[in-house]
């Protein structure tokens, strides 16, 4: 005698509750991709700091300084661009592991290394929005710069780079939230296979 099991594939469940479901789990992992995102904004803090702070005292170096001239003397690399990008690979190490083992813990993982490269690659994508946003609140001659009588680096809180990092890795998280959901977090494709005999 054969016994059959019905089973509520996700296509035979009323759409708007799929809907509904994939809308929550979707808000549900922006929440902790979030709360990794501002662990990670801490990590990448401090090590901006530490980055600043050692360079001045170990080297008597600005963060305002050129590191290299592009283009003729109009475009630069300053020392503050070779900051956040030290700041942004510890930080990216630190939020790809996070979410590994708990944004996305339900998903199939590939390998670390293999994870950690679609990973880095969406990063610095973001990374590449973040330092625009910083270049535009560093200089003084931009719109969108941070006013100098407000940001005039007389202490910590005042530190004109400090609040540039911050609001540059802010506006730069939504990129990265959708790039890693739908590239570097996906949910493996599932093949089927028919091979004609009756279930």
């Amino acid at each position: 005698m054969a016994v059959e099991v019905s089973s509520e594939t996700e296509e035979s469940r009323d759409p708007r509750k799929v809907s509904a479901v994939r809308m929550l789990n979707n808000v549900r992992q922006f929440i902790m991709f979030g709360i990794v995102g501002g662990s990670g904004t801490l990590v990448n803090l401090l090590v901006t700091y530490l980055s600043k702070k050692s360079a001045e005292w170990g080297w008597s170096l600005h963060e305002n300084d050129i590191f290299m001239n592009l283009l003729g003397t109009e475009f630069n690399i300053r020392w503050y661009h070779i900051f956040a990008t030290i700041a942004f690979l510890v930080a990216n190490t630190w939020n790809y592991q996070l979410n590994r083992s708990w944004t996305f813990k339900g998903i199939t993982k590939k390998s670390w290394i293999r994870g950690f490269f679609p990973f880095l690659a969406t990063g610095l994508v973001a990374f590449a929005v973040s330092q625009i946003i910083l270049t535009l609140l560093m200089n003084p001659t931009s719109p969108v710069g941070l006013p100098d009588d407000i940001f005039d680096n007389s202490t910590g809180f005042r530190t004109k780079f400090y609040w540039a990092q911050a609001i540059s890795i802010v506006v730069a998280m939504p990129v990265n939230f959708v790039i890693n959901k739908v590239w570097t977090f996906a949910k493996p494709k599932v093949k089927v296979v028919s091979s004609g005999e009756p279930q």
